[in-house]
């Protein structure tokens, strides 16, 4: 199983094709992640980022659908830690 996170590119560095990297925004946290995979990322633009390397440019609408689902298992997670003995 894969679990990749939608973050936000907020800056890029272009050493070589190979060493392209950018700070991208998880909320309120910010990671540096290889964009090597993806080429075609601006600042500004959502990616999908798994294990520090983004797979994906995705539209903004998609990755706010993503934070909504992420929400909803959070507060699944909360009611079955309620509930346990």
């Amino acid at each position: 199983m894969c679990l990749a996170i939608p973050g936000k590119v907020s800056s890029i560095q272009e050493k070589s094709l190979l060493e392209r990297t950018g700070q991208v925004a998880f909320g309120s946290i910010s990671k540096e992640v290889n964009l090597a995979f993806v080429p075609e990322a601006n600042v500004g633009d959502y990616v999908m980022v798994h294990v520090g390397v983004a797979i994906s440019v995705i539209d903004e609408a998609e990755a706010q659908q993503v934070f909504e689902y992420l929400e909803r298992m959070e507060e699944l997670a909360e009611l079955q830690d309620q509930s346990s003995p």
